[in-house]
């Protein structure tokens, strides 16, 4: 197929670009390089889809007409698109929430109506585990309501599923939203606690946990969240078009101090902890019911948190 991915330079799109890639795919990636951090580390994403011929990179904004019909630009439009692109994290959104809206929901609207002027019908959306809110009891289901985000960064994921509902009513859009549960591995965002925790565990400075530790998160490998990605993006164009939504998680829950003590123990040093107060927006519990993501599309995560984290500190070392 010919897929536009959006946010093609971050974590998960620079894994998924070259999932695709290396199964034959051609792939356009959509990037602004937003300056939450670094470019560098952007453009490092990159390197190994440098030299592929089935990889183009458009620099663009999600807002902007013009960028997007540069990446719609081509004799042949793409098959689908892999909306991936976004501003993330719960705290940075209680600092600016008007940016959030503007980006995460106004430019999954303009990417939708480009799409559509192209004739393209086959949509997959990044969405995120923290629609489920305070109304929610884990494990999470798809069936949940939704109605109580916790956060601006929720509410716009919950606005974008809506939206994309919408899309596919009025205009047949074939729409699979995804609810990523904490998606970690190499390459993960310098900011995310995983990643932020072993650099400081490793220079030996300290790390700020809140709360009392009890918080426990669904952590899931960034290969699951790929099979569950590449799957619901094979599934749409089968059979009529569809409104879908399928939780993408580890299905295992971990608690905050669990989670330090298997960084410190995969790193070989003992963290220094800063107890801070509870912060607002944050989820207490995630957990992912999987079961439905199972069985439409194959889905079962293989890797378990004490091996991914492994896996995570010799990567962390090997950039040290």
């Amino acid at each position: 197929m010919r897929i536009l991915v959006t946010g093609a330079a971050g974590f998960i799109g620079s894994h998924l670009a070259e999932r695709l890639v290396a199964r034959g795919d051609e792939v356009v990636g959509l990037d602004n390089f937003d300056p939450f951090y670094a470019r560098a580390t952007k453009e490092a994403n990159l390197a190994a889809l440098a030299s592929s011929k089935r990889f183009t990179l458009v620099e663009g904004d999600l807002r902007a007409p013009g960028d997007l019909e540069r990446a719609f630009a081509s004799s042949t439009p793409p098959d689908a698109v892999v909306h991936l692109a976004a501003l993330a994290g719960v705290r940075p959104s209680l600092a600016d929430p008007a940016r959030y809206a503007d980006v995460n929901v106004l430019g999954t609207v303009r990417l939708v109506e480009a799409a559509r002027a192209r004739g393209v019908r086959r949509f997959v959306f990044a969405s995120s585990s923290s629609v489920y809110g305070a109304d929610s009891t884990p494990p999470f289901k798809e069936s949940d309501p939704c109605v109580r985000p916790l956060s601006p960064y929720a509410a716009t994921k919950r606005a974008g599923e809506l939206g994309l509902s919408a899309a596919h009513h009025l205009y047949g859009l074939d729409v699979t939203c995804l609810r990523f549960f904490t998606v970690y591995g190499p390459r993960q965002r310098p900011d995310l606690a995983i990643h932020k925790f072993a650099r400081l565990i490793l220079a030996g400075r300290p790390i700020e946990l809140y709360g009392d530790g009890g918080t426990s998160r669904d952590y899931t490998w960034i290969d699951d969240i790929l099979d569950g990605v590449v799957a619901s993006l094979d599934e749409t164009g089968r059979g009529a078009p569809a409104f879908r939504v399928y939780n993408l998680g580890g299905s295992r829950t971990t608690t905050l101090l669990r989670l330090v003590e298997l960084i410190s123990d995969a790193l070989g040093k003992k963290p220094v902890i800063e107890w801070k107060p509870e912060q607002p927006g944050d989820m207490k519990h995630t957990h992912a019911d999987v079961s439905l993501a199972g069985e439409a599309l194959g889905y079962a995560p293989r890797v378990p948190i004490e091996e991914g984290i492994a896996r995570f500190a010799a990567w962390v070392k090997a950039q040290a």
